[in-house]
């Protein structure tokens, strides 16, 4: 994580307060826990919410790190200072708990915060591509399969293209955050042997989770593996977004480019730039988070009911690719609603070439009026590399092809080329796709 590309909403879920409070949620909700099973001493479980339901501090926290540093041992520092806190009644913390029960669990529901923070950046994202879609729903642009013109699209059939991707998106990393928020308190290798199961169920309620059905000594990691590659996929998404910004602000193009706002600078050299450089930087950012899906998939493969080796990955993991993906998300929401769109550059560039889009009109044609496929093909192929060699219009050599004109009159091969027939099925679309 750095400043330059975090948003404090995403990076306060990964600070030391937020994780050591969530951390002592955990302990107290379980004392409880214990306090009802008479286990422990309902006092017991009172000192502890009295002793310990306080900020962490930058006293504290640097109390914990000092600890730490002699102990090695995270969860041990933080229950040591915790009994700083609550006094003689704190022997009864931690009963029955192993160290995973706390730093899983804790994990778990910070991707949850990390989730819910990045499911309302992806509503902007989708309703930022919503609303320009259907602004732009009947703007004639021409589609490119290769890089090379094909067939006109409109530019809101563009976005609501993408809308769609970032739907699906959205549904997966749904479905993602429902599958991590579980919860461990199973002891020693997850066999309840010094814990009753009722103190999972008790702390998983009361922090919004449900119990891991079987949790060896760690919350098994495919769960983490799914979510990870859920970001990873959406980032994809972002960058699909991305490359179509960059490829239609090239100079060559110019039928739409991120706003340029007064006194920005695009180049230090040459004063005339305006570059594309929110989308180059999203892309950027997209590897980043795509980066922590490999490492996530190779976390689920542990030693016997439990290791540590993906543990110092996801501490590195978690943050990057939540802080980077919420930034990323929400930069590309600002870039989609400030686009500038040029209209009159997507038709000319859609008319560039002489009307050469029309050409599988003009095959479908003549195959309805009895031409085989094969010779349709080559007298349309014909006229078509002329047309793109000579400049000349598609349409004018089509009409004086006697060879065509052998199956359809000149008002038939005319009517071949009215860019209205391209968009007859948009409204379709639009439908299917924002219902």
């Amino acid at each position: 994580m750095i400043p330059r590309y975090s948003r404090p909403e995403m990076t306060q879920i990964w600070e030391p307060a937020n994780k050591f409070r969530l951390w002592f949620l955990i302990e107290a909700h379980a004392c409880d826990a214990q306090a009802e099973l008479g286990v422990i001493p309902k006092d017991a479980a009172a000192a502890v919410w009295a002793g310990g339901d306080k900020p962490y501090t930058e006293d504290r926290i640097a109390r914990i790190d000092a600890i730490e540093r002699e102990t090695k041992h995270d969860v041990i520092a933080f229950t040591t200072e915790l009994a700083d806190q609550v006094g003689e009644m704190s022997r009864f913390v931690h009963q029955g708990m192993t160290s995973s029960d706390v730093l899983d669990t804790c994990f778990n529901l910070q991707l949850t915060q990390a989730a819910d923070l990045l499911l309302a950046d992806m509503d902007r994202v989708l309703n930022a591509l919503k609303t320009r879609a259907i602004e732009h729903k009947f703007t004639p642009t021409i589609g490119r399969s290769h890089g090379i013109h094909a067939e006109p699209v409109t530019f809101g059939l563009k976005l609501a293209k993408h809308y769609a991707e970032f739907a699906r998106g959205k549904q997966r990393l749904e479905r993602a955050r429902e599958e991590i928020a579980t919860c461990a308190i199973s002891g020693a290798v997850g066999t309840f042997a010094n814990i009753d199961p009722f103190v999972e169920e008790y702390v998983a309620g009361k922090l919004g989770l449900q119990p891991e059905p079987i949790s060896t000594q760690v919350i098994p990691r495919d769960r983490h593996a799914a979510f990870f590659s859920a970001l990873g996929v959406i980032a994809s998404s972002m960058e699909n977004v991305a490359v179509e910004v960059r490829h239609l602000q090239r100079t060559e193009l110019r039928e739409a480019e991120e706003f340029f706002s007064k006194g920005q600078k695009g180049s230090s050299a040459m004063p005339h730039k305006r570059n594309p450089v929110l989308s180059e930087n999203l892309t950027g950012l997209a590897r980043i988070v795509r980066s922590a899906v490999v490492p996530a998939l190779e976390n689920v493969a542990l030693w016997h009911e439990r290791d540590i080796s993906h543990s110092s990955v996801e501490r590195m993991i978690g943050p990057d690719a939540t802080v980077t993906l919420d930034f990323a998300l929400n930069r590309m929401a600002g870039m989609i609603e400030n686009m500038v769109v040029y209209s009159d550059r997507m038709h000319a560039n859609l008319e560039s070439l002489g009307g050469l889009h029309n050409s599988q009109r003009i095959l479908l044609a003549l195959t309805q009026a009895g031409a085989s496929r094969e010779d349709a093909y080559r007298l349309v192929q014909k006229n078509a590399m002329e047309s793109w060699h000579q400049g000349r219009p598609l349409q004018e050599l089509a009409v004086e092809d006697a060879d065509i004109r052998a199956y359809l009159s000149e008002d038939e091969v005319n009517a071949l080329f009215d860019l209205d027939y391209h968009t007859k099925h948009v409204e379709t679309i639009f439908k299917r796709v924002f219902g």
